[in-house]
């Protein structure tokens, strides 16, 4: 090849089979060029807003690992969320042919977030020289640790004492330590947005509050695998309602999975209701065009921490330590007694999403009115 060739092949660019878009010419005077000393592998299967609060461990590893390349594994459709990335040099999914891709590749570091034998799998199935987080155990068929480090984590997730009452650690620190980032710098998580996508969420902007009213996104829905983290159709419209009167333009937001939902809290209402079929990253933008986002811990919590906005978020079956809004925000907790208890399936009643103080949501937005105010760079009239 050359002493002139040679260096590229390494470069954190170079694919060899298209220009990397970086420059014209592939040279080794490429202002462009940086060589990798670090092949990393992270494997981050789900959920989704799992996935979006482990973008938070971008920075960390970038700097443990200085001119690394990484490549992220997930499912579809989380991989929607993380292309493009510019801390993420390759995304690939569980697909049949991305894992054949894979499997020719051979990496120093892998981190693997999931405590799941399909993780588990990947990785084993992969060339790593050096595996944090955790691997199987292949005659026990179960999750350990794959170094002391992730014990903890591991421990937490055995012992709903210890999750529950015991850990009082946000998820973004017990994921740091267990994957032996160094020390934890609370790095926020980082969801940019591309150029057009900035233009449409200003657009949506202007669109929806031409009077400059604060902006407060609800978010109705969550994923079907805690149902119960979702508000009743009668509470989500008292808080619009409410919100509605104090001033504040309210925009519901949510998946395909919300849909009805969302009509249903809609009717009769001067609200808006973003699209809730478009994806993803439409879903990203319709989060970022809002303010203030209401929300239960779910995707939308997590994309609109990303979005760092101010968020008040309401808990009943899981766990608000885990979650950390970055000094922006708060927590509603239930009142029920039961909470947290991570249940797929309850028949209580009241339900804990019952005991729930709306006046406490809506003293959140109202905080959350006055932090906008106080950033003093926007200029939002208030109206309540």
């Amino acid at each position: 090849m050359g002493d002139r060739f040679e260096p590229q092949v390494h470069c954190r660019y170079f694919n060899g089979y298209k220009p990397c878009g970086k420059n014209d010419v592939c040279s080794g005077t490429c202002p462009h060029r940086e060589i990798v000393k670090t092949r990393v592998l992270l494997i981050h299967l789900g959920a989704l807003g799992a996935v979006v609060r482990s973008t938070s461990l971008l920075r960390a590893i970038r700097r443990k690992y200085a001119a690394c390349h990484l490549t992220w594994v997930t499912q579809a459709p989380a991989d929607a969320l993380l292309r493009g990335h510019p801390l993420i040099d390759r995304v690939m999914t569980t697909s049949r042919e991305d894992l054949l891709a894979l499997s020719s590749l051979e990496f120093d570091i892998g981190f693997c977030i999931d405590k799941s034998l399909v993780a588990a799998g990947i990785i084993a199935q992969t060339h790593v020289d050096q595996i944090f987080g955790f691997v199987a155990d292949a005659r026990a068929g179960a999750i350990v640790p794959a170094t002391p480090a992730a014990d903890n984590l591991w421990q937490i997730g055995l012992s709903n004492k210890k999750k529950f009452f015991e850990n009082l650690l946000p998820e973004t620190q017990l994921v740091a330590d267990a994957l032996e980032l160094t020390t934890f710098a609370r790095d926020e998580y980082e969801l940019p947005l591309d150029s057009q996508e900035r233009r449409e969420v200003a657009n949506r902007r202007s669109q929806w509050a031409p009077s400059e009213q604060i902006v407060v996104g609800l978010n109705t829905g969550c994923s079907s695998v805690i149902p119960y983290k979702k508000l009743p159709v009668e509470s989500q419209r008292k808080i619009a309602i409410d919100l509605i009167n104090a001033g504040f333009c309210v925009a519901l937001l949510g998946g395909p999975e919300d849909t009805a939902r969302n009509e249903q809290i809609a009717f009769g209402l001067p609200v808006i209701s973003t699209p809730t079929t478009r994806g993803l990253r439409d879903g990203l933008m319709s989060v970022a065009a809002c303010d203030v986002v209401v929300t239960g811990d779910s995707l939308g919590m997590h994309m609109a921490i990303a979005m760092k906005k101010w968020v008040v978020a309401w808990f009943g079956p899981t766990c608000a330590h885990e979650i950390d809004l970055y000094d922006r925000g708060v927590k509603v907790l239930s009142f029920a007694g039961c909470s947290p208890c991570w249940s797929r399936t309850c028949n209580k009643s009241p339900m804990c999403y019952d005991l729930v103080e709306v006046q406490a949501i809506l003293s959140g937005v109202v905080r959350g009115a006055e932090w906008l105010k106080g950033k003093q760079t926007s200029s939002f009239k208030l109206h309540f």
